[in-house]
């Protein structure tokens, strides 16, 4: 059976796994990122590589990374969190390894583990959000990644969704990443935590507003806590209303919604099947796409970018 490596490239570590056709993670190598030296985050892509293809006999290396990758899967243009600018990836992995090298946008890679092996496998069109700090999107058509004209299509989380509204990380007002990720639920009830009703929250807090996250918000929405079921809720909301345009321009057959987030479950998805429900054009006179949840967890970035190693 054919092997290949998946490195999945991330702001605080760099996770990879030796996988098998089937998609399943047998070897495994993690380290932290050294994000902050470009060159250093390629010498350890390259180092747990290194000791995965010791171990067995592989084909060709895949590596998922957060930013923008050109058309080629050959460089990382521009990735804020990792301070790569226009590096060639694939090149260096490839001469220092000996071994064919493809790289992929992280949330592209996480879509296509999703639809291979995932959620979304009885699909042929999907659409992945990953909820966490930020908001991450890939986009699947005709069982094939869009990636656009440059290869940096489906930055799904920075489609406006607010005129003017809050700041993005970004650096633009009102994307959706502003209203449907963990930060803005962490945002939200700092702002609500002098209600009356936040009395729990700031107990969980110790008191400490600055404490408040988004993990803590979502234990408390499972225990019940009318706060966090509201402030969760209107994640859900956002997200929602973003999937209807969505369904306007992509018309997926199924969204998958993973990253941290996501473990809110109903509480979080309900809400969002609702308002994708009422912001959908000619609701009621065409298919609804399904909404689902990942299954993949964490894995999904090793070994999607493993089996597109063999694309």
């Amino acid at each position: 059976m054919s092997l290949t490596i998946g490195v999945d490239v991330g702001g605080t570590k760099i996770a990879a796994g030796v996988v098998d056709e089937k998609g399943v993670i047998g070897t495994r190598a993690r380290r932290e990122t050294p994000s902050h030296d470009p060159g250093a985050i390629v010498e350890t892509i390259i180092e747990v590589t290194k000791e995965l293809a010791a171990q067995h006999d592989v084909d060709a290396v895949g590596v998922g990374s957060a930013g923008f990758v050109d058309s080629a899967r050959s460089r990382v243009l521009f990735a804020p969190n990792l301070a790569w600018r226009d590096i060639p990836v694939r090149d260096q992995v490839a001469t220092a390894t000996g071994l064919p090298t493809v790289v992929e946008n992280d949330a592209n890679a996480a879509a296509w583990g999703e639809f291979r092996f995932g959620a979304a496998e009885d699909v042929d069109d999907m659409i992945l959000l990953t909820i966490g700090t930020g908001v991450g999107g890939g986009v699947v058509l005709d069982g094939k990644i869009y990636r656009g004209a440059h290869g940096i299509a489906a930055e799904l989380g920075h489609m406006r969704l607010v005129p003017d509204g809050h700041l993005c990380g970004c650096g633009l007002r009102g994307c959706i990443e502003a209203y449907a990720s963990g930060t803005a639920l962490v945002r939200e009830a700092r702002e609500a935590a002098s209600l009356p009703s936040a009395e729990r929250l700031l107990e969980r807090a110790g008191g400490d507003v600055q404490r408040i996250t988004g993990p803590m918000v979502t234990e408390l929405a499972q225990a019940g806590d009318e706060l966090a079921i509201v402030l969760i809720a209107e994640v859900g909301r956002w997200l929602g209303e973003a999937m209807g345009s969505f369904t306007a321009v992509f018309d997926p057959a199924t969204f998958v919604i993973g990253g941290g987030v996501s473990a809110a479950g109903d509480l979080l998805l309900s809400p969002a099947v609702e308002a994708l429900r009422k912001n959908t054009t000619g609701a009621g006179h065409r298919p609804e796409p399904e909404v689902r949840v990942a299954t993949l967890g964490n894995d999904a970035g090793v070994i999607g970018a493993a089996d597109l190693a063999r694309v």
